[in-house]
């Protein structure tokens, strides 16, 4: 039995909320069980040396957890990234650059942000999951300003750990359960069925291919809820950036109104002026105007 009195395959209470952050071109505080990342979106104008003049954009992504997010306070790594942080930061940019269409956004970088506010495990999980959710209202923005027909993006994108413990397959590991796992495995996949990468480890016994097979197979199953999830948020922001177009259009609207207006009655206020002129351009005695 677990300490949390999930099932072997049940997920923790996942949360996402779009738009924390009033700066970012796009953001998402994401919570797992205890688990909490705050991910921001930044759109540069400007690519990496390897990209210039490729017409090609690149999304990549930063990683760090906040000192007090651990029961030990954790040090802000100031001269450079220690390699765990490195190798989060390499897995989190790959997972969702494979599922945007870097031809279409051109010479544009986006930077995905993935701060670390509380951990309690999956948090480079957590992060690609947030991150996706953050991604894609930077990218309506983008798509807006543009004026491009369809949004360039190609698939959905999200993660989730597994575990073996005494024998049994876990999905969703916190802490606890991470720290005494026998193997720790990480599935990033897209809601299509395609595979961006698994990460998986034998700490103490090495798995078998059946074990694995029941690795992926729990992991696929939880992702469809967590496709769900995302699916019903990104509806909320779609219906939210369709609303402000619409509130948009109805002020240029009014706006034109209101001018068509003062124009037609300035001109018949010209014209009743003309017809009460005398062939002097007199005003004719007795006339309203």
């Amino acid at each position: 039995m677990r300490k949390s009195l999930r099932k072997n395959d049940e997920l923790r209470n996942i949360t996402l909320v779009p738009n924390i952050n009033k700066y970012a071109d796009g953001s998402c505080l994401i919570t797992c069980g205890d688990t909490k990342v705050m991910c921001t979106a930044t759109i540069e104008s400007k690519v990496p040396l390897f990209l210039k003049h490729s017409g090609k954009g690149w999304v990549t992504a930063e990683y760090g957890m906040l000192p007090a997010s651990c029961q030990t306070r954790i040090d802000r790594e100031k001269s450079r990234v220690g390699g765990r942080t490195a190798e989060i930061q390499r897995l989190i940019g790959r997972s969702l650059r494979s599922v945007v269409d870097l031809d279409k956004i051109g010479e544009r970088q986006i930077i995905i942000d993935c701060d670390v506010i509380q951990a309690d495990g999956g948090t480079r999980t957590a992060s690609i999951t947030g991150g996706y959710i953050a991604l894609y209202i930077a990218l309506k923005k983008l798509q807006e300003k543009q004026r491009w027909q369809n949004l360039p993006i190609l698939d959905m994108v999200a993660a989730i750990s597994c575990g073996i413990i005494d024998g049994e397959v876990l999905l969703d590991l916190d802490y606890d359960e991470d720290s005494n796992a026998e193997t720790d495995s990480n599935f990033v996949m897209t809601e299509s069925g395609g595979i961006i990468e698994i990460q998986g480890t034998a700490e103490r016994i090495p798995f078998t291919e059946t074990e694995f097979t029941k690795l992926l197979s729990t992991a696929k199953n939880a992702l469809k809820t967590i496709f769900e999830k995302q699916k019903e948020v990104i509806n909320q922001i779609d219906e939210q950036f369709e609303k402000n177009r619409q509130e948009r259009l109805e002020a240029r609207l009014l706006s034109a109104g209101i001018n068509t207006l003062i124009k037609t009655k300035k001109n018949n206020s010209n014209q009743i002026l003309d017809e009460n002129r005398d062939i002097n351009g007199n005003v004719a005695n007795g006339s309203n105007i």
